[in-house]
């Protein structure tokens, strides 16, 4: 039974996501973590070799000696070559990564030309200009509307003459039927040449000379 559900299961699956380039990037990097562990026996095994080559010459086996070194330059070698070959792995990774995000970004360009295609044969430019005059008629219309409701048409200011009237409705008066302010000169009374007896003691010299000046 649980192999039964598990077959459906599977089945109801859709396809897979991996790619061939997926596939390949996965290779390189199984290639590449075998050339490390590969890289790190050989450093330890030279290790090794290096403590044999010194017991031999503490025993007088120099010829043991000089064989474990020339093996030790040989691995050597192997280790710059399996750096040069790690370097073009990585290399070789990196490329197809970045290829594959290159592809990812061509297909969103893609798909967004054909958005823009099919809107723009949606709305043509002869479109969007009938639109837009439309729009402004409409705007216009409005406003002469607004101007109606608000008890005239236009928006003119008004002149200083319409203003001074307004001001005159606000205070209750009008400019015009207030009198003329008199230009001639107007009769005055006489002014004392003498100031009251009671008065004269107080008086004082400023006050003299004002009573002075008026007579």
């Amino acid at each position: 039974m649980g192999a039964l559900f598990s077959k459906k299961e599977g089945a109801k699956k859709g396809p897979s996501r991996v790619t061939e380039q997926d596939k390949a990037v996965l290779k390189l990097k199984q290639t590449r973590d075998k050339l490390k562990q590969y890289q790190k026996k050989i450093v330890l095994s030279q290790e090794k070799e290096r403590e044999v080559a010194k017991e031999c010459l503490r025993n007088g086996g120099k010829d043991k000696a000089m064989r474990l070194l020339k093996k030790k330059k040989y691995q050597d070698t192997l280790l710059a070559k399996t750096d040069t070959q790690l370097d073009n792995l990585d290399t070789l990774v990196n490329d197809l990564e970045f290829a594959q995000v290159e592809v990812k970004v061509m297909e969103g360009l893609k798909g967004g030309n054909e958005a823009l295609s099919e809107l723009h044969k949606i709305m043509t430019l002869d479109d969007v200009e009938k639109i837009m005059g439309d729009t402004e008629e409409a705007v216009a219309y409005q406003r002469e509307i607004d101007d109606i409701m608000a008890g005239g048409i236009g928006t003119e200011e008004a002149d200083d003459d319409e203003l001074l009237a307004e001001l005159d409705l606000m205070l209750g008066t009008d400019v015009s039927d207030m009198p003329d302010v008199p230009v001639t000169d107007v009769d005055l009374p006489d002014v004392p040449s003498h100031v009251p007896d009671r008065q004269a003691a107080s008086a004082s010299p400023e006050v003299e000379k004002r009573t002075l000046v008026a007579g």
